[in-house]
């Protein structure tokens, strides 16, 4: 896709968001299934994946790890934005590689110590890119990628999340 074809096929959207706000208000979902053992079956739209505990809390290494698919997210949002942004300012790209990887500190996880937090402490996104491109255009490729990138800017600035619970069956 070309500059050209990217503006046709997204102008008619945000002409209709400019007129109609509601209009690019959406609800993505995610489901997932309690599966054998220690896993979770996810419904991606396109394919079924299984999470389960990463080796460093007892799992096999034979089913993904949630950590992993979070940072995969990431690069797989940042690497669209990227080449989304790329093709809006005709930057030619002959490679792009995203690079995601993250700290974690599984004594947190598992409870072996209470000052040890749960969750990644430290996420570092690289691009490695193979382009012609002015040194400032590539910062401003980069600039606006982070600026547009929807799994970026939510780690960055995380949502208000709510839980809830319902409880089928008797007892």
């Amino acid at each position: 896709m070309n500059a050209e074809e990217l503006r046709a096929v997204q102008q008619p959207l945000k002409s209709r968001y400019q007129e109609d706000p509601g209009a690019a208000r959406i609800t993505l979902r995610a489901r997932g299934s309690i599966g054998d053992g220690l896993t979770c079956s996810v419904e991606t739209g396109k394919a079924l994946v299984e999470a389960g505990l990463h080796p460093a809390t007892g799992g096999s290494g034979a089913s993904a790890c949630s950590g992993d698919l979070l940072l995969q997210a990431l690069v797989a949002c940042a690497g669209v934005t990227l080449a989304s942004v790329a093709t809006a300012f005709g930057i030619v790209l002959r490679d792009a590689v995203v690079r995601a990887e993250g700290d974690l500190d599984f004594r947190g996880t598992l409870g072996v110590a209470k000052d040890a937090p749960v969750g990644f402490q430290k996420i570092r996104l690289h691009f490695e890119l193979d382009t012609d491109a002015a040194p400032e255009l590539v910062a401003k490729l980069i600039s606006v990628t982070e600026r547009y990138c929807v799994v970026y800017q939510t780690l960055r600035q995380p949502p208000q999340i709510d839980v809830s619970q319902s409880t089928v069956g008797s007892r």
